[in-house]
């Protein structure tokens, strides 16, 4: 079940529901002060994290820049969430099965006709490819954080998930930079250890462990200087099990340059970009041109795969001095990150 942020100035209710292969999800609808004046937005997380990730401690999170706004703001923890039982998963099943369910949860709850989201890193690849695919007609507005459909990623990064992670998962069906905190076995002492020796980045393990499953850097996912220190110590709370099965099928993505399917699903294409995107919903792309996850280049490509396609329709914005989670995160995200984030969203 979830665990919600306690902040006295939200009123945070957690909605079970189910997505449509009968997996449970949850839902956290956050109110403010004053009733929303505009229509529900959808935050969607990225892998081994949760919804609470759009929640740190600092002064002022996306979440209350989008109550400000008269948002009606629901956050999700789908099947990667780490406040659910893990269990291996795809980008296929995710696209196909919780997002269709999660925006038809919403729309039922809130009586609106149609949403706008907010998508994270694998948040992102997999409502992509629900919106493609033509599964979320009632969604008008995307926002999309750091990779959406092109995967390009550092030479490093294509080395460990092509070469490393499939000996990985011939060991364990997950991996977990919470190991940096609490581990049992023999695989996780010997994986903190080599992270120990080879990111000596800063005093946080858990830190260090993120930047070794998730890219290249030191660190990697953020800059340390675009942390506070309550958040930089916060996130030792926020990452746990991500499956193998993910970073199997990410390899395939990565090869080809974009996403591929792994397994055939009701209502996904053979392909994902055969043909023109079966979506009217406007995309933003957005991209910290220090990203040493997935590089802004996977962003670039991605506007310009829709822009051939209805030319004029969806932008692009690179945001300089960010990187991949410190665009969610940073203490002067509000600043910096977060007015082109409700710019979109209201444009």
């Amino acid at each position: 079940m979830s665990r919600p942020t306690i902040r006295t100035d939200h009123v945070t209710e957690i909605v079970p529901f189910t997505a449509l292969d009968g997996h449970p999800l949850t839902l956290v609808h956050v109110t403010g002060r004053e009733a929303p004046v505009r229509g529900p937005v959808m935050l969607v997380h990225g892998a081994g994290v949760r919804a609470e990730i759009f929640r740190p401690p600092t002064s002022r999170t996306l979440v209350d820049v989008l109550l400000d706004e008269g948002f009606d703001v629901w956050m999700l923890n789908w099947r990667a969430s780490i406040d659910l039982e893990p269990v291996p998963w795809t980008l296929d099943e995710v696209a196909a099965y919780d997002h269709p369910a999660a925006v038809h949860k919403v729309l039922k709850a809130t009586g609106a006709q149609s949403l706008k989201a907010v998508v994270h890193c694998q948040g992102s690849t997999s409502f992509t490819i629900s919106a493609l695919a033509g599964l979320l007609p009632e969604v008008d507005t995307i926002v999309s954080n750091a990779v959406s459909l092109h995967t390009v990623i550092p030479s490093w990064s294509r080395f460990k998930i092509q070469t490393v992670a499939p000996l990985i998962a011939r060991l364990t069906p997950y991996i977990s930079p919470a190991w940096g905190d609490r581990s049992e076995g023999w695989l996780p002492w010997v994986m903190k250890t080599f992270v120990r020796l080879t990111h000596r980045e800063c005093d946080n393990l858990v830190c260090r462990m993120v930047s070794f499953t998730y890219g290249s850097g030191f660190p990697a996912l953020w800059s340390h200087r675009n942390l506070d220190a309550a958040t930089h110590d916060w996130v030792r709370g926020e990452f746990a099990e991500v499956p193998m099965t993910f970073f199997a099928q990410m390899a395939d993505c990565v090869t080809s340059g974009h996403l591929v399917p792994v397994s055939r699903l009701p209502g996904l294409p053979e392909s994902y970009v055969a043909q023109a995107p079966k979506t009217d919903a406007r995309f933003a792309f957005l991209a910290g041109e220090e990203n040493l996850c997935f590089l802004p280049e996977s962003q670039r490509r991605s506007f310009e795969f829709f822009n051939r396609h209805r030319a004029g329709k969806d932008t692009l914005h690179t945001v300089p001095g960010y990187g991949h989670l410190d665009m969610l995160l940073g203490k002067n995200a509000a600043r910096d990150v977060f007015p082109l984030i409700v710019s979109e969203l209201t444009g």
